[in-house]
């Protein structure tokens, strides 16, 4: 993170740094997402030890929060960035995220997940936005989509026959964002805007297996949204269909 986001930006002393009015507020749930990530992680690791489950669920949602606190200094250190409570709440949000289910069902029912695609944009400013394809996914927020993927079936009677691994999905993306606020946009002739989807998913973690390889790859996948047919909604007021979005 240090070197992606840091290596070419001047250092100075500590200071805070309001963002939460940037990129239609994208960035803040990709930190939602991440700390969700290594939080989800952090419980069936504390689990594979051996740790008690109370101790595990506890110490592992809190694992996201820990990881994601030292980048949040970094940016206070960032004469480019500062310190963003707006970061840090969604940090907290996404380990709680983790930790209100295990708490609630006993087991992880909505899942956080992720999916890209790259845009024109980066090539406009790809010093903000990415001079690369391992740049982009991370820093072009246009091309990014973060999803909540619902486990119907958990909802439901146990004598239901929905199928187990077919969930619903509701997904949040944003465009035209060349620069961070809305009136820098505006003012360069970008159009910025949100996104809502809908959209079904697929839970691979309700496949069995025996093998420890796929069940580790099924785990992986769990945080990517796979394409599929999907409904639109942006902030111009307009509907679209897409027979696949990624």
């Amino acid at each position: 993170m240090n070197e992606a986001w840091y290596a070419n930006s001047e250092r100075t002393s500590f200071r805070f740094f309001n963002d939460n009015a940037q990129w239609k507020q994208v960035d803040k749930v990709g930190h939602f997402f991440s700390t969700y990530q290594i939080s989800r992680f952090g419980v069936d690791a504390f689990r594979w030890t051996g740790l008690e489950e109370d101790k595990s669920i506890f110490w592992g949602s809190m694992l996201g929060v820990i990881a994601l606190t030292p980048i949040e200094v970094l940016d206070g250190f960032s004469a480019s960035y500062g310190f963003s409570w707006g970061d840090m709440i969604a940090n907290t949000a996404g380990s709680a995220f983790v930790y209100g289910q295990y708490k609630l069902w006993d087991e992880i029912r909505i899942h956080p997940k992720f999916s890209f695609q790259p845009t024109s944009y980066a090539s406009i400013r790809p010093e903000v936005l990415g001079a690369s394809w391992q740049e982009e996914w991370l820093k072009d927020y246009n091309g990014q989509t973060y999803w909540l993927s619902v486990e119907v079936d958990k909802f439901l009677p146990a004598t239901s026959n929905f199928p187990r691994w077919l969930n619903v999905a509701v997904g949040y993306g944003a465009q035209d964002m060349v620069y961070a606020r809305t009136a820098e946009n505006q003012a360069n002739g970008y159009d910025a805007y949100r996104q809502y989807y809908l959209s079904v998913d697929f839970d691979w973690t309700s496949i069995r297996t025996e093998s420890r390889f796929l069940k580790s790859v099924f785990y992986a996948l769990n945080m990517i949204k796979l394409p599929a047919p999907t409904l639109e909604y942006n902030t111009r007021n307009e509907w679209r269909f897409h027979y696949l979005f990624f």
